[in-house]
């Protein structure tokens, strides 16, 4: 058997109307089921609120989380932008139709059959796309010969307080923590807390607020087990935005913040980019594995 034919023989074949019905799928899971690890730390951010208020405002996310789950409707009325990650393998062939076509299709499904809000609009008329399209789409190449799709839809509110900013070297660790506790700290009430914080530092502009935003997907109360300077920076922060006393609906505090995920890369010698991704308690994301 030659090289080509080995390779044919290896390559998976994945059709598109797998893709749609798996992308429509976890679109509407993941807007009316929270995940256990959110819920797991909504449960013990309101063992340890110290006010009144604050512990009603978390029964009451909590509770509401179990409704949407049982009732199957959507834990909040923002049912988000349609932001999908893609792990490729690169011995995977799509066959029947385009892979951006299909995931797109998903999201039109989902939107309209899960009875999900659609809030996508024109960025200068606001008039409704109708479909919540187009998504944001993520592709990364990977090894391997199969295809990993992330579905997150994320609300408006949160998104609106996010930021980022490109430092100056000299800035160092104290720079970025001081522009996300800032960051945070602007933000007050508007993203719903208790908020989950996705930090990226290094790689350029863009690069930082794609790893801010895939810092979001890692499990809540899991650190960074890749860089023990990042792992530290996390607990620091996380305690200094909890100090701040913004609290459950930004009504005061001990929980302001569930997590702060934080993902880093080399950068240019000139640049510290730093993107700072925050995250409303409806911490939505599902994935699946073709």
């Amino acid at each position: 058997m030659d090289t080509e034919t080995k390779a044919r023989s290896t390559l998976r074949r994945i059709n598109t109307k797998r893709v749609t019905k798996a992308v429509k799928k976890l679109f509407i899971e993941a807007n009316t089921v929270l995940g256990e690890d959110v819920v797991g730390a909504l449960r013990h951010a309101l063992s340890r609120e110290e006010s009144e208020t604050g512990k009603q405002v978390l029964q009451k996310i909590i509770e509401n989380a179990d409704i949407a789950c049982r009732k199957k409707m959507p834990i909040c009325q923002d049912t988000g932008l349609a932001v999908v990650f893609v792990e490729l393998g690169q011995d995977v062939h799509i066959v029947g139709g385009e892979l951006h076509a299909a995931i797109e299709e998903g999201v039109r499904q989902a939107y309209n059959e899960g009875y999900l809000r659609k809030s996508v609009c024109d960025p200068f008329t606001r008039k409704n796309t109708t479909d919540n399209l187009p998504a944001i789409i993520h592709v990364d190449i990977v090894a391997g010969s199969r295809l990993k799709i992330i579905a997150m839809p994320k609300g408006g509110g949160s998104e609106n307080c996010s930021a980022a900013k490109m430092l100056t070297p000299s800035a160092g660790i104290d720079g970025i923590k001081k522009f996300v506790l800032e960051t945070v700290s602007s933000a007050g009430a508007n993203p719903c807390p208790p908020i989950i914080v996705g930090v990226g530092i290094g790689g350029s502009l863009e690069q930082a607020c794609v790893m801010a935003k895939k810092a979001l997907l890692r499990p809540v109360g899991e650190q960074n087990r890749v860089d023990e300077r990042v792992e530290q920076i996390e607990k620091e922060l996380l305690e200094s935005i909890n100090n701040l006393g913004i609290g459950p609906a930004g009504l005061g505090g001990r929980v302001t913040a569930l997590a702060v995920n934080i993902e880093m890369m080399p950068c240019h010698i000139a640049s510290l980019p730093v993107a700072v991704n925050i995250q409303c308690h409806v911490a939505r994301h599902k994935e699946t594995i073709l």
